[in-house]
């Protein structure tokens, strides 16, 4: 061990009395196995799932006591890897990181080499986490997006737009140079978002009562959606002919209701985006895009940064839906 303690701190969910609680507690180093990776950790960033597993979600994290985290990004202390070396510097999201592996809300976390990524020379790691998982889901799907749609072609719609992935689509596609209505069930965000390079804002509620037919007025070139439901009906009701909709969310709903005539009558395309086993080619594609060419001048401007201690607070606000842009958690 290149560490002289013995244990390191995490933030542990645990369940007690059917119930559960969570607490920083100190944990015992593992055995770095062959392809493996121990990560000294220096930021994380909170993410929905990440709240789901600290109240005792079984559907993202199966067995307890556990350390959630979907996201980390620090150096490499330990390596059995050919492809890592000690000090390097890496990013680790998604797979299975935070859900029923130990993930980053700790000061170090052990990974096999396959889910790790090179830190972008071009990005610190903090704009790493800044982006974090929400941000390789944004550019995931913009990347998608920008294939078909050009800024020419109109609007792009952006729902769950004061959160990490709406937020972060907002801001590279406003870089981009595309016109972009943000879709919020906040009224007092409207100047954030616009801020983030928002061109118009629409509250959920107008867009969740538009009229219930099975074609709405065409009126965007395409949209980014992260919330499921009701708005990602409505959006593949109003794109127009040959638009694409990209859809990563469930947060309002898993279900979507729709007829076929977006499809047929349109050519609408509606495409998957699934961040958590996105291949690596695609993720590196994505990391050096966020580095370089999508690069955010105010990427620091959406968010905010919290240490361990603050951690329970802020995974309940995530849940009760009153968190907005990204929240970053430093550890070193």
């Amino acid at each position: 061990m290149v560490n002289s303690k013995s244990t390191y701190k995490a933030f542990r969910v645990e369940e007690e009395n059917e119930k559960f609680v969570s607490a920083i507690k100190e944990m015992p180093f593992e055995t770095v196995e062959e392809g493996e990776v121990l990560i000294k950790v220096h930021y994380s960033s909170l993410n929905y799932k990440d709240a789901l597993s600290s109240i005792g979600n079984k559907g993202v994290t199966r067995n307890y006591p556990h350390t959630p985290g979907i996201d980390a990004v620090g150096t490499i202390v330990t390596s059995t890897s050919e492809k890592f070396k000690v000090d390097d510097e890496v990013i680790v999201t998604s797979y299975d990181l935070g859900m029923n592996t130990n993930g980053g809300f700790a000061e170090y976390v052990k990974v096999p080499e396959n889910w790790v990524v090179k830190l972008p020379e071009k990005l610190s790691m903090k704009e790493a986490m800044i982006f974090g998982t929400a941000g390789l889901t944004a550019g995931m799907s913009v990347l998608r997006l920008v294939e078909t749609v050009k800024p020419e072609d109109g609007t792009i719609v952006v729902s769950g737009a004061t959160g990490g992935v709406g937020s972060v689509s907002v801001m590279i596609l406003s870089k981009l140079g595309y016109k972009v209505a943000a879709i919020t069930g906040k009224d007092a965000e409207k100047q954030y978002l616009t801020d983030l390079g928002a061109t118009e804002v629409i509250l959920r509620k107008d867009f969740e009562e538009l009229q219930n037919r099975p074609l709405l007025k065409p009126v965007f070139a395409g949209a980014i959606d992260t919330v499921g439901g009701v708005i990602l009906e409505n959006m593949i009701k109003s794109v127009n002919p040959l638009g694409v909709v990209t859809a990563c969310g469930n947060a309002a709903s898993i279900k979507l209701e729709l007829t076929v005539f977006p499809f047929i009558l349109r050519g609408v395309s509606l495409i998957g985006i699934d961040s958590q086993n996105y291949p690596m080619s695609y993720r590196e594609q994505v990391w050096n895009k966020l580095a370089d060419e999508w690069k955010l001048d105010n990427l620091e401007n959406n968010a905010t940064t919290i240490s361990l201690d603050e951690l329970s607070e802020k995974l309940s606000l995530m849940l009760a839906g009153k968190l907005k842009g990204r929240t970053i958690l430093k550890v070193v």
